[in-house]
């Protein structure tokens, strides 16, 4: 049985929002880990963990001058999960100065089993690639080294059509870093939804966005959503059918400019048309919710996190719940959706009867 209370927490502090927490266990790998820990120590050098990945440098101590150009970073794949930056560090600076390091995590502490290594130049790039690709770190353990793609765009596709540029931008700006602008059309996949491009000032901005709205089950304005990065034939489909701003449609074509804010539908439940009608009489936007289901146990119950932003807010509201499926026909997601509107309205002092 899942605890008693329902919504667990309600934060309102955005920069609790990566969930859950990243930290060791230190029962996996822990010698390793020692060792790392004092390699650090005697060296200095700092690293960073944030939202599943180890950073070092971005930039190194003593850097002068602007990042370096597109075409200076590496992927290192097929790594040992235990291995760590006391032995991969060393090894990639041997062929040129590094301007930063990244190795993925696991919640565990173990890494994810690949990296990226960005050099201050395109030679040291080119230089690590033709030393280490195919380079056994450990006996059995031969690594791939090559070029990142450095893709900075992402689409996300299956949003509902009363989702508004504005709003989605105001979730994408408190769940992840380095938006540049949105851009929404209508799906050229799926009926009566929308496709948004998301492009990211870095590779490693749009990867971690990425890796924050596909973890879990995720939705947005109420539609399962599919978060990918953007392929260059949907990129040119969908420049193709770009509208000038004065025109939201075009006659007798099936490309659509970004289709105008529309009332959530009534079939909700009244938790959700409460704090619907709420934010409407205040001025204050619709509500945009995002959910990941956490966990679920054999009994059938659901732990979820939930989001929710109402772009008149100054913080979104944040929470884990349990829920569980009762037969209504309604989803988990919406369950949840249920559970952090009827908090967010007792916090905003509305009584329901």
């Amino acid at each position: 049985m899942p605890p008693a209370g329902g919504l667990e927490t309600l934060c309102l502090d955005k920069h609790q929002r990566h969930l859950p927490p990243q930290t060791w266990t230190n029962s996996i790998n822990q010698t390793n880990k020692v060792a790392l820990l004092a390699w650090a120590k005697e060296t200095g050098i700092d690293l960073v963990q944030i939202n599943g990945q180890r950073r070092y440098g971005g930039p190194p101590p003593g850097w002068v001058g602007d990042p370096p150009p597109a075409g200076t970073e590496v992927f290192i794949g097929k790594l040992p999960q235990d291995m760590y930056e006391n032995t991969l560090i060393p090894l990639f600076q041997r062929v040129g100065k590094l301007y930063e390091f990244r190795l993925m995590m696991t919640f565990s502490g173990l890494n994810r089993g690949f990296a990226y290594a960005k050099y201050s130049n395109r030679h040291g790039a080119k230089e690590a690639i033709a030393a280490f690709n195919n380079f056994e770190v450990r006996e059995g353990y031969a690594i791939v080294v090559c070029k990142s793609t450095e893709k900075c765009e992402l689409s996300i596709d299956g949003l509902a059509t009363s989702v508004s540029r504005r709003e989605l931008e105001a979730v994408l700006r408190r769940v992840t870093e380095g938006v540049l602008s949105v851009t929404l059309y209508t799906s050229p996949c799926r009926k009566r939804a929308q496709l948004a491009v998301l492009k990211y000032t870095s590779h490693q901005a749009a990867a971690m966005a990425k890796k924050t709205l596909m973890e879990g089950n995720v939705r947005l304005g109420g539609l399962e959503m599919r978060v990918d990065w953007l392929n260059p034939d949907t990129k040119q489909k969908l420049q193709s059918c770009e509208k000038k701003p004065s025109s939201s449609r075009v006659q007798g074509s099936k490309c659509l400019g970004v289709p105008k804010q529309v009332p959530q539908s009534p079939a909700l439940h009244n938790v959700l048309d409460c704090l619907n009608t709420l934010c409407q009489r205040q001025y204050l936007g619709t509500p945009l919710f995002l959910t990941k289901c956490v966990q679920a146990n054999a009994n059938g119950w659901l732990w979820f996190w939930c989001w929710v932003v109402i772009p008149g807010c100054p913080v979104p509201f944040s929470g884990f719940a349990w829920v569980r499926q009762d037969g209504t026909g309604r989803s988990g997601h919406e369950e949840a959706k249920i559970a952090l509107a009827l908090q967010v309205l007792r916090m905003l002092g509305c009584q329901l009867t």
